[in-house]
């Protein structure tokens, strides 16, 4: 008996047509899968950044108490400046989202500054060599934190652009994924350049 007898044309065009709506659906499904784990690994990546980022903070809050002290034994009465820097550090300290951790970041390098300030205005302060070893580990801690916050935003980028393209902002939607929050300079102050005098 021949096939082609049993199967008239248009069951044959419903059969392709079914397989190509399968083939299409699997494929579908497939994307799918692929962008929603490519969300899961953006969002680990950006999680493991601020852990990075908490690690240099960590040790720049475990090191400013070993500098106040410094300072206080040659500026007793710079007592407001050294409680500015104690606050920001505590402040760092409770933060547990990415805006504190972000905000306490900016107010602990202002209080820095001002440490820095103050020891300008002491030359025996400028030459102990405990404050120039305290200065020289908060330097090596900065470069480190600088690196972090690149790497950070680098993939809060690649996770925040992908968010929003489409069509992988339909799996972004399904999933209400938010967006994350750049480290970012906002003071007019700290996007100027450093003025060095000798």
């Amino acid at each position: 008996m021949n096939l082609q007898l049993l199967l008239t044309l248009p069951q044959i065009i419903g059969i392709v047509v079914a397989v190509v709506v399968v083939i299409a659906i699997i494929a579908i499904v497939c994307w799918g899968i692929a962008v929603y784990n490519s969300f899961i690994q953006l969002g680990e990546t950006c999680e493991e950044a601020v852990s990075t980022i908490d690690v240099s903070l960590k040790k720049r809050f475990d090191l400013i108490p070993n500098l106040v002290e410094t300072v206080k034994g040659f500026a007793k009465h710079e007592s407001q400046t050294l409680e500015k820097v104690i606050a920001a550090r505590n402040q760092g300290l409770n933060a547990t989202t990415v805006g504190e951790k972000i905000a306490a970041d900016k107010n602990l390098s202002q209080a820095i500054k001002s440490i820095n300030i103050v020891a300008e205005q002491y030359p025996n302060l400028k030459a102990d060599q405990n404050f120039l070893d305290l200065q020289n580990q908060l330097k090596l801690i900065e470069g480190e934190l600088a690196n972090a916050r690149r790497y950070y935003n680098g993939t809060v980028k690649a996770y925040n652009t992908k968010r929003k393209m489409f069509p992988t902002n339909v799996i972004a939607n399904m999933m209400k994924l938010a967006k994350y929050d750049y480290f970012e300079v906002d003071s007019a102050e700290e996007r100027q350049n450093v003025k060095v005098s000798f």
